[in-house]
């Protein structure tokens, strides 16, 4: 792999508006950590990017120099794609600015911005775009993948909300990506991930949401999980798109609204998030009181942007962790008394299990609309190994792989790109299904020599 001379690096210092940072120098150690604790890798370069005009000439020194690229955006990608091994981290985290123009109901959101970044703002005006459930999460690299969360079922995908994006492609254009321009790029970075090049800017469509919604947790007994989640799958046919419910298996936290004496039992908590009118919001979410008898519960009126928040606390940056995911069609029965049985034997008191409830809306877009093709899958299932020491890695990892080799038979055979480990190369096939082949022939016109490869990579065509 190609090193800077110094001559390059100090003309890049020099003509950056951000930081550029090496070894040795501060903030060095800072900017490659990620959200997953079990990626240590050091690049030879971090280029901390003001604008895009930085972006430019990073990509253009990476390009000329035969570097390995990564982008950071969030940096909470499970694989870690963000950092790389030598090579040259892109790092758009500074760039956090988010406008929101209240008249058009459209948000401009710049690469580095986080969830809660993107709430904050829109919540300011009573609009919101479906985005993910940890609001430290990056809004860019949610986006490329897909994206989804409460306002899914009402609202559709993240990339079904996206309007335009401003790119900087492996040749250093400054594109805009739209319907009516550069069409098929934006075709591809909608689900197809950081493959064609960086974003430097995202237009979302907004919808009015908020600022309260109705919602909460019920926690029902692992001893009653099978018949609960039965009755959630009943319930899922009648209830209205307003109403979002995930179901996590895990054991419980020592939540303040749950008997001391239940802390550390294995459970199923259901999150119910309720976006219609808040004075109705009760009666919608009395079906979920309904799905058996809990240990707890904690439902009332709140703010959006803090049930966007609500699961932080669960998901902090520094954990050892390790996902495998499947989608799913259904709710099998076989599916629940794997997961069931799975839950009772937890390695790490973190590790759990939970079924994203997608459906609604984003069932109703056309597989070939865009790069994201998983229009069939009613839930993302995600197995989430998560530990604190490196002596748990093996154990808290075969936990893991042997949940989804045991639910693999209930499973659509797709899988949620956003979700894949850093090696599942082999899957990144049934991510893109019928989509992968045009995928491929818009990574051949937009960057034929793979530069941006550190990801869920989509390899050019050719020799």
């Amino acid at each position: 792999m190609n090193k800077l001379s110094s001559s390059i690096l100090e003309n890049l210092r020099a003509s950056a508006r951000g930081q550029v940072l090496t070894s040795g120098d501060a903030g060095y150690d800072d900017a490659r950590k990620i959200w997953n604790a079990m990626v240590d890798r050091r690049p030879e370069v971090i280029v901390r990017c003001a604008g895009a005009a930085d972006v430019r000439k990073a990509v253009d020194i990476a390009r000329e120099n035969h570097m390995m690229v990564s982008v950071r955006g969030g940096g909470h990608n499970i694989a870690g794609t963000a950092v790389c091994d030598g090579g040259m981290m892109i790092d758009v985290s500074p760039m956090k600015s988010v406008r929101i123009d209240p008249g058009r109901a459209r948000a401009y959101v710049e690469p580095g911005a986080t969830l809660a970044d993107f709430d904050h703002e829109a919540q300011a005006f009573g609009l919101a775009v479906p985005l993910g459930i940890n609001s430290t999460t990056g809004v860019a690299g949610l986006t490329l993948g897909g994206g989804f969360g409460w306002l899914s079922r009402r609202f559709g995908l993240t990339v079904d909300n996206l309007v335009s994006a401003d790119v900087v492609t492996a040749d250093g254009q400054l594109l805009r990506a739209s319907d009516a321009e550069n069409s098929d790029l934006f075709w591809a970075i909608r689900g197809g991930g950081g493959n064609f090049g960086v974003v430097t800017m995202f237009e979302f469509q907004l919808h009015p949401v908020g600022p309260e919604v109705y919602g909460g947790l019920v926690v029902v007994p692992l001893e009653q999980g099978k018949e609960a989640l039965a009755n959630y799958r009943a319930a899922l046919r009648t209830m209205p798109e307003e109403l979002t419910v995930w179901a996590v298996l895990r054991q419980a936290p020592p939540l303040p609204f749950l008997p001391e004496s239940t802390h550390g039992k294995p459970i199923v908590a259901f999150a119910a998030c309720y976006t219609g009118d808040v004075k109705k919001g009760p009666e919608a979410v009395e079906v979920v009181r309904k799905f058996g008898e809990p240990y707890g519960e904690h439902l009332g009126p709140m703010p959006y942007a803090a049930w966007q928040q609500a699961f932080d606390p669960l998901l902090t940056p520094g954990a050892r962790n390790y996902w495998k995911s499947h989608n799913l069609g259904e709710l099998q029965d076989g599916l629940i008394d794997a997961v069931v049985a799975a839950v009772q034997g937890v390695p790490s008191p973190q590790c759990e299990i939970f079924f994203g409830h997608i459906a609604g809306a984003a069932m109703r877009v056309p597989v070939s609309s865009m790069a994201y093709p998983h229009r069939s899958a009613q839930f993302a299932m995600n197995v989430h190994g998560r530990w604190d020491s490196p002596q748990d890695d093996e154990r808290c990892i075969a936990w893991t792989r042997d949940i989804f080799k045991a639910t693999e038979p209930y499973s659509q055979g797709g899988v949620y790109v956003n979700f894949l480990t850093q090696e599942e190369t082999e899957r990144v096939g049934a991510a893109y299904g019928e989509n992968f082949d045009r995928l491929v022939q818009v990574k051949t016109r937009y960057d034929p020599k793979n530069l941006f490869r550190h990801n869920q990579n989509i390899r050019p065509a050719g020799p």
